[in-house]
């Protein structure tokens, strides 16, 4: 009997003896490479409504940071599905004010804040000139609702319905937790100013083009990035798909975008890990005729789609991973 505790005993000095690893730990002891995960929301491109891709918007997550990029129609519906906490999302940033990308605005407004875990803080948002008058003027046109809920009935946080707004220029517009956001501007024909985002973090890095057609400005601001999500219009797809639009009004939608030919040719020159589509119209067809011009990692964006953007990209299709 004795001989058994003995040996227990040497057992248990021996154990605390061992050193332990950490969850972020590797088994060699080095430390976890930090990554950036990227869900696309909404991948549909344009006004039109439909049901298998939804208005543009992408989600942001890197370190502590959670950052929501433009607010098309279900994008708080597709979040609920990537089971994202809705009160998590306090900071929006805006490519610009065409409404297929700002239309989910007032959800995002309103529905964070009206429930159990309600938001508590400010809505922060970042986006071209004209955005703060929108958001002065959405708080007024729910001025009743807000009204009811903040001061008579459920008593919800007036903080959590206020609005912090920025009218922002090209450079760099939100930093902080070792994130980096820098807006430029791109050329979305008469659409002014229009803008594309970069977010940088720990070394890792994101692309996103916003509306545009061909840019020198993407380029310069895009040069170095592990990830680049672009908007394209396949004009043959486009021509043949479009019923609500005369031709010419068709041709000018065109003309305000970009070609898969010339998303090819942005892509050869920046050499990203993967270069994703994402607001654009057409599918296997404009795959093809991107690799006319370009023979790197491509894929074609979809709903829920996941990036995870680490030494290199992990690219997870929706139902794939299911979030806890």
């Amino acid at each position: 009997m004795w001989g058994s505790l003995r040996n227990l005993f040497v057992l248990l000095f021996l154990l605390t003896l061992v050193p332990t690893v950490s969850p972020a730990q590797t088994s060699e002891g080095s430390v976890t490479p930090p990554e950036i995960k990227v869900t696309i929301l909404g991948s549909g491109a344009g006004p039109p409504v439909r049901l298998d891709r939804y208005g543009p918007s992408i989600l942001v997550e890197a370190g502590s940071e959670t950052l929501l990029f433009d607010c098309g129609r279900g994008a708080l519906i597709r979040m609920t599905q990537a089971g994202v906490p809705l009160e998590k999302i306090t900071k929006l940033f805006l490519t610009h004010l065409h409404s297929d990308h700002i239309v989910d605005i007032p959800d995002l407004l309103l529905t964070p804040w009206s429930g159990r875990t309600a938001r508590s803080v400010p809505l922060e948002v970042w986006g071209p000139t004209g955005t703060s008058a929108m958001m002065g003027h959405l708080q007024k046109a729910f001025e009743f609702d807000i009204h009811v809920r903040r001061d008579l009935d459920e008593k919800f946080s007036p903080d959590g319905i206020r609005v912090v707004s920025h009218d922002i220029k090209e450079g760099t517009v939100y930093e902080k937790n070792g994130v980096r956001v820098t807006a430029f501007t791109v050329d979305h024909g008469p659409v002014k100013p229009a803008f594309g985002f970069r977010i940088d973090y720990a070394g890792r890095s994101l692309a996103l083009s916003g509306d545009t057609r061909p840019s020198q400005n993407l380029l310069k601001f895009s040069k170095g990035v592990d990830v680049i999500i672009h908007e394209a219009v396949d004009p043959d797809v486009f021509r043949r798909a479009t019923t609500h639009h005369t031709a010419a009004q068709a041709e000018s939608i065109i003309a305000h975008h970009t070609t898969p030919e010339q998303a090819g040719e942005i892509f050869t020159k920046l050499e990203p890990k993967l270069a994703v589509f994402s607001h654009a119209a057409g599918g296997e067809e404009m795959l093809s005729k991107t690799r006319k011009t370009y023979s790197g990692p491509l894929v074609m964006g979809e709903d829920l789609m996941v990036l995870v953007i680490g030494t290199g990209v992990e690219v997870r299709r929706p139902g794939l991973e299911h979030r806890k």
